[in-house]
């Protein structure tokens, strides 16, 4: 896995398995590679998976049963995707927002180009 400087590891990792979680990869109640495991498949540090680990189970997205391993929590895939539509709003849109205004993008024109990008994208 690519690291950038930007943001803290075992975020970045936290957001690969949230990704994996809504795709599907990682469904409910299934277990998710162990710390050593995963650990060993981004080639980091154990103790920065179980930062990452650790950091999904506060946010109730993952779940640990001793001995046996983590696990996708219920409902996981829609808390991520509400928790990843308020960050968005809360800063990314503010931002696309304010450029669609000083480009003089009207609300039709942002619709249309919203309805083509839709019907493009469902198709792929």
């Amino acid at each position: 896995m690519d690291f950038q400087e930007v943001k803290p590891i075992y975020l970045q990792i936290a957001d690969k398995i949230m990704d994996d979680i809504v795709a599907g990869i990682y469904p409910e109640g299934q277990r998710i590679p162990s710390v050593r495991e995963y650990a060993s498949s981004v080639e980091v540090n154990a103790n920065t998976v179980m930062r990452t680990y650790d950091f999904l189970s506060q946010r109730e997205l993952i779940f640990n049963r001793r001995g046996i391993g983590f696990f996708v929590e219920a409902e996981a895939r829609e808390k991520i995707l509400a928790m990843r539509k308020e960050t968005f709003f809360a800063s990314e849109a503010t931002y696309f927002m304010q450029r669609l205004y000083s480009f003089g993008v009207s609300p039709d024109e942002l619709r249309e180009m919203y309805i083509s990008f839709i019907n493009e994208y469902s198709k792929s």
